[in-house]
């Protein structure tokens, strides 16, 4: 599959290898991924919970054509089809399972979704990548090229057993807008559809009467912390998004910087904020399982976040935003 990305945005295992998708078509695309950055949370849930939108759709080609899962009970069928789809588009961004990767950190340790690329057939085998890479919980992960045999395949798109809400919601939620998700104990993957149930050209969340969300930045941060502080049990259930929010918004503030639109000592300031909540939840996450949370560090990191977002201007809605 030809590589149009010069480089790898550091993004979440979802948004790096959709980039990567999605720029064999439109080269631009990381770029605009920055432009669509934007972090939006659900209000309506019951509580404790939260749902995240990450980004305004991206992958919304100029003839309407989107990617919409779909999934298949068993192997065999599965197989079929993610060939079919292969012959069709060329490559398959397809769910799989971090406790069935053998180059993934939780491997044999971790269950989670996490999406990599089919990029096609050779010798008998499937072409896949990964181009994520980060240090996990779990250990470092390196991006991944190699050749699965069916078997190795077939285990590494295993689904995941009993997924919690907010994994559930993270797989809706995960190209920026709610999209149906096949049941759980499906294999799945995505492909292009135009059949003409695609979505507007910039949709956002509750377009699809899927809840009331709040969009603007502070808001969003203060309603986060409200349920993460009523509830510390929530913190480690949400740690992984705001993981990836962190992840998203260091690099949009890099690609703004680049473009003159934002100062770089205040981008410096706002990404280093960012990636100190992640750090904060993981080690507040940890206090709470042995009884003591520790929600006055997470008050105070929530805090100086959002002094950031307001400092850097990026408190206002940029283009592509919803």
């Amino acid at each position: 599959m030809p590589d149009a990305l010069t480089t790898t945005p550091q993004l979440s295992c979802y948004t790096t290898n959709l980039v990567h998708y999605l720029a064999t078509e439109d080269p631009a695309v990381s770029h605009r991924f920055a432009e669509a950055t934007r972090l939006a949370v659900r209000t309506d849930l019951p509580a404790g919970e939260l749902a995240f939108s990450h980004h305004a759709r991206i992958d919304i080609a100029p003839d309407g054509a989107a990617l919409a899962y779909r999934g298949a009970a068993d192997w065999s069928t599965a197989r079929e089809l993610l060939l079919a789809e292969l012959e069709a588009s060329g490559r398959v961004l397809a769910a799989a399972n971090t406790e069935r990767l053998g180059w993934a950190p939780g491997f044999g340790r971790a269950a989670a979704p996490h999406w990599i690329l089919v990029c096609g057939r050779r010798g008998g085998a499937w072409d896949v990548a990964d181009h994520f890479a980060a240090l996990t919980p779990h250990g470092e992960q390196e991006p991944f090229r190699g050749l699965l045999d069916d078997a190795a395949l077939a285990l590494a798109l295993a689904p995941v057993v009993r997924p919690g809400p907010e994994v559930v919601r993270r797989d809706v939620m995960a190209l920026g807008s709610a999209t149906a998700v096949p049941a759980g104990d499906r294999y799945r993957w995505l492909v292009r559809t135009r059949d003409g149930s695609a979505p507007a050209p910039d949709p956002h969340p509750g377009a699809a009467d899927d809840g009331q969300w709040l969009l603007e930045p502070v808001a969003v941060l203060s309603h986060v912390l409200a349920v993460l502080l009523a509830d510390p049990s929530a913190i480690a259930r949400h740690a992984d998004d705001m993981w990836a929010a962190a992840r998203h918004y260091a690099y949009r503030n890099e690609v703004l910087v680049t473009d003159g639109l934002l100062d770089p000592g205040q981008a410096a300031a706002e990404t280093a904020a960012w990636q100190e909540v992640p750090r904060i939840l993981r080690i507040a996450a940890m206090s709470a399982a042995r009884g003591r949370p520790r929600t006055g560090l997470v008050e105070e990191a929530f805090t100086e976040l959002t002094a950031a977002v307001e400092k850097s201007g990026t408190a206002d809605p940029v283009r592509g935003r919803p």
